[in-house]
């Protein structure tokens, strides 16, 4: 064989296998975030060899018999969010609780995102998807709220969050970002 088609050969096939690295095994999967807690708040944070990826924060506070949630998800500078799935059940408790998305969920000029909310087959909980984000993808998400509203006594809250996010960079790389956190309840009675 002539050594320059082979010489060409060669490069078009390493090209080509470079260019498509990012999609060829699936997004990366990261689900060993590390967790950060202060009173009526808890931060799950993902990275990369010590660079920050993404986070997913909560904040409750208490109104009444109910449990007031704001949610953000801040990410670094050149990545989209294009999932959000949440999955909000009472570890403790086998009856259901209610909870309800505060409106609007919506970015600065685009449609509102998708929003779904379902009960998770086989599992306990409510299962929430936020998808078509739209002109939210780049910027930090912070217009997730809850109202949550437990027909037993609880003393926590657990949510299963699942993040898929992508990195615009160089070689595009796809995440699929997942972990749990339990948030305490405290006292809804008012007793």
């Amino acid at each position: 064989m002539d050594r320059r088609k082979w010489l060409g050969l060669v490069a078009s096939a390493g090209c080509a296998g470079v260019a498509g690295c990012g999609g060829l095994g699936g997004p990366t999967e990261l689900s060993d975030p590390s967790t950060d807690s202060e009173p009526g708040e808890r931060v799950l944070e993902w990275s990369v060899d010590g660079e920050f990826i993404c986070a997913f924060g909560v904040s409750a506070r208490v109104s009444g018999d109910t449990l007031a949630l704001s949610t953000e998800i801040p990410h670094r500078d050149g990545t989209r969010v294009n999932t959000v799935s949440l999955r909000l059940w009472l570890p403790e408790t086998s009856s259901s609780t209610e909870i309800a998305l505060v409106a609007p969920v919506e970015g600065d000029s685009s449609p509102p995102p998708s929003v779904t909310l379902s009960y998770p087959d086989q599992r306990p909980g409510i299962l929430v998807e936020v998808t078509d984000l739209d002109d939210l993808a780049d910027e930090t998400i912070s217009t997730l709220d809850f109202l949550v509203r437990p027909r037993d006594p609880a003393s926590e809250l657990a949510i299963d969050a699942t993040v898929g996010l992508t990195d615009d960079g160089l070689l595009a790389t796809d995440y699929r970002l997942t972990g749990e956190l339990r948030l305490p309840i405290p006292d809804l009675s008012g007793e």
